[in-house]
């Protein structure tokens, strides 16, 4: 099931607009998440609005915005206000200029997002913006309204869609000559960084996200099928520390070396790792252990009825052929040795209704 939009509306550029819908690209609810319980009851914890000065609970219709001017001084802002302060931006993503992808500094993007046409309406509008930023070799800077506030998004086509990247304002990011004007100034020798150029060569690969581990999420997932299972969680070791570095250079050079031990042990590890099982869509690893497909298959023969074999078919099951006139003789109660005409047996047969007889 796709998820829903986080917003719906038109995306214009200049006299060309077409309706679009925006829906987040990124999700965190395949992580492990806790609830807050009580340790003596085990029953959930739950929070109630109160107020500071009186303890008291206050409804949700009381609950108004508040802006802190001192210490107890607020500036009351109600919802009604709020809605007063509309933006043109609310329902259309107006897009003002293009930049050069390489302009946009890292630290100014915050969350990526999937813009698609909304409905069968305006598929052909939605083609021509996105070929023409895709032509231009450029990113599209707009602005939308999501949560009553503007912000700032960058559109760059994605395959048949546009991907929209909310950015921030310049008062949001931090100056680094805060941060970095105590660093010394260092000289790096050339053999050094030479070593460590090697080093980084060595574990050069190409950017594989499928190859990341959140060694973190699967250390809980492990941890609670333990307890599930009633297995006792004991404590790890510390990992042990290798100490101080002392000198730099051997640092390095011990450093290549545990890369090329690394690099001959990879090949190995690979080939005798087993492939991975495959999990459906949002599925977690952290199921008791279920039967096979065998399993299921020999459960569910065990589970039909057996149909009862017809009077005829139970007759014809002999150890050993028996002589049509004997048989007719001993169903018309007749003795064993007196011959019946074989019209007779014909007869019989055909009197029979089982569908087992009707077939032969």
């Amino acid at each position: 099931m796709a998820p829903r939009a986080n917003w719906k509306g038109f995306l214009r550029l200049s006299l060309v607009t077409c309706p679009v819908a925006l829906y987040p690209a990124t999700s965190d609810t395949e992580k492990v998440s806790f609830n807050q319980i009580n340790r003596k009851t085990g029953h959930r914890i739950k929070y109630s609005r109160v107020d500071a000065d009186t303890g008291e609970e206050v409804a949700s219709e009381d609950i108004i915005k508040g802006y802190k001017v001192d210490t107890d001084t607020y500036v009351e802002v109600t919802k009604d206000e709020l809605d007063e302060v509309a933006l043109e931006s609310t329902h259309t993503i107006e897009i003002d200029e293009f930049v050069p992808r390489s302009d946009i500094d890292n630290r100014y993007l915050i969350r990526p997002y999937y813009l698609v046409p909304d409905g069968k309406v305006g598929h052909d509008a939605f083609a021509v913006i996105r070929e023409t930023v895709r032509a231009m070799n450029k990113v599209a800077i707009g602005r939308v309204v999501l949560t009553n506030r503007e912000h700032i998004i960058a559109l760059e086509p994605l395959g048949n869609g546009i991907m929209g990247t909310l950015l921030r304002y310049p008062y949001e990011v931090r100056s680094e000559t805060d941060y970095f004007d105590d660093i010394q100034d260092v000289k790096v020798t050339k053999d050094m960084l030479d070593l460590a150029k090697h080093i980084v060569e060595k574990k050069s690969a190409p950017f594989e996200p499928e190859k990341f581990e959140d060694h973190y999420e699967t250390a809980l997932v492990d941890l609670i099928n333990r307890k599930r299972t009633g297995m006792l969680t004991g404590a790890k070791p510390a990992p042990k520390s290798s100490g101080n570095v002392i000198n730099l250079m051997d640092a390095l050079k011990r450093s290549l070396a545990d890369t090329k031990v690394e690099a001959e042990e990879a090949p190995a590890a690979k080939s005798k790792a087993k492939k991975p099982k495959k999990r459906a869509e949002g599925q977690r690893e952290m199921l008791l252990p279920i039967a096979g497909k065998k399993a299921k298959e020999e459960a569910k023969k065990a589970e039909e009825p057996k149909r009862p074999k017809s009077r005829c078919a139970r007759r014809r099951v002999r150890k050993r052929p028996v002589d049509p006139h004997s048989f007719w003789n001993r169903w018309a109660g007749r003795p064993v040795g007196l011959r019946a005409p074989i019209s007779g047996l014909r007869r019989s047969a055909r009197s029979c209704r089982s569908p087992t007889c009707r077939s032969s």
